[in-house]
């Protein structure tokens, strides 16, 4: 017992005369934008935490590196 074709458009009719068309791009507009927005922070998230986590290499390199130095000077 799903939802046939014939309820979804009798849905899809009581939703447009309750809201109207306008109402109903306005919101799709909404949520598509707030979905790029969030899209957008996520990957800005990943980029951050990649970024971070260089750094955190970097200074492991580096630490390596001096004790290296450190040792032949010995």
């Amino acid at each position: 017992m799903g939802i046939s074709i014939w309820q979804l458009l009798i849905l899809l009719a009581v939703v447009i005369l309750i809201f109207g068309t306008k109402k109903l791009k306005n919101v799709g507009g909404d949520l598509g934008s707030a979905i790029k927005g969030f899209k957008s922070a996520v990957k800005d998230g990943d980029s951050d935490a990649a970024k971070q986590e260089k750094v955190a290499q970097d200074s492991v390199e580096s630490a390596d590196t001096e004790s290296v130095k450190k040792e032949d000077k010995v």
